[in-house]
């Protein structure tokens, strides 16, 4: 005598439909998730570059001609940022202070009988993501990516 329950077609028909209802509520929320997790990835990624290039125009500037110290440094940036097709004066924003001694323009001090190079790069990322956001989810990414390096020339 056998003791198993015998089921119908039926059964197993209504349980595949409610294992993929299931799985169609589970699956939409995850994708969201992992789609976040990779901008968010994908932002700091560049985040970091960004600091990276503002230390390499820092550093160009301190080896330049005083004549050539914006040039140099803006040159240095888009170079640092070429591997994502990003140059200075696109929807990047590059600014060199030129060498000054005293206050400089974020509010740092340049130490007394130094001259000192600012160097900022801004990128404006809520209006020029790297990856599409998910939309309509509200995912908050900041509006501007800036970094600033403060060099003493002299």
């Amino acid at each position: 005598m056998s003791w198993s329950v015998r089921r119908g077609k039926a059964s197993e028909a209504r349980e595949r439909g409610a294992a993929a209802v299931e799985f169609a509520l589970v699956i939409i929320p995850l994708m969201v998730l992992v789609w976040g997790i990779i901008c968010y990835g994908v932002m700091f990624s560049y985040r970091q570059a960004l600091s990276q290039a503002a230390g390499e125009g820092a550093r160009a500037a301190v080896a330049a001609p005083t004549a050539s110290i914006s040039s140099a440094a803006t040159a240095a940036i888009s170079n640092a940022l070429s591997s994502y097709h990003q140059t200075c004066g696109t929807t990047l924003v590059c600014s060199v202070s030129s060498p000054t001694s005293g206050t400089l323009p974020n509010g740092a001090t340049c130490p007394s009988g130094h001259t000192c190079v600012q160097v900022t790069v801004t990128f404006p990322y809520r209006s020029n993501p790297l990856i599409p956001n998910v939309p309509g989810l509200g995912i908050v990414v900041p509006e501007n990516l800036t970094f600033t390096q403060t060099v003493e020339v002299s």
